[in-house]
């Protein structure tokens, strides 16, 4: 599955994601500080991996920023994207069932590289729900 990979920085946790995702068969594509000619600019990293997703160039998206919470906004204000902050393993799996998120987004300074793998899990053996109730509420932020 072809995943992109963001941050606004390098460093150890946005390269042990791209050893685990990498250990699981995806094919990773880097974006920001993290790509040759990228930006190191948090709008720019998350706009970058929100447009790779929502133009089905990645199946889903992982970013990184200091709190997590700028590339996060930034890639929300795609069209068709559904990024999520997430701390734990819990709220990254919610975050696919009931949110039917696409983008899972890191915080570098919260976040370590073990407990971002227990996210990766999570995330990536968790599936959107089919619950009519949950597939409206999440038609209406589309």
């Amino acid at each position: 599955m072809k995943i992109a990979l963001g941050s606004d920085m390098a460093g150890d946790l946005p390269e042990a994601i791209d050893r685990w995702l990498r250990a699981h068969d995806h094919e990773v594509r880097r974006y920001g500080a993290l790509a040759a000619s990228g930006s190191d600019a948090w709008p720019a990293v998350g706009h970058e991996v929100g447009r790779a997703v929502a133009r089905g160039e990645a199946r889903y998206g992982v970013l990184c920023c200091w709190t997590g919470t700028g590339v996060s906004i930034a890639a929300n204000k795609v069209a068709g994207i559904r990024a999520a902050l997430c701390g734990d393993a819990a709220t990254a799996a919610g975050a696919r069932e009931w949110n039917d998120a696409n983008v899972l987004c890191f915080s570098l300074r919260a976040t370590s590289a073990a407990l971002a793998e227990e996210m990766l899990e999570a995330w990536f053996a968790s599936r959107p729900t089919e619950d009519p109730a949950y597939r409206q509420m999440i038609a209406e932020v589309e």
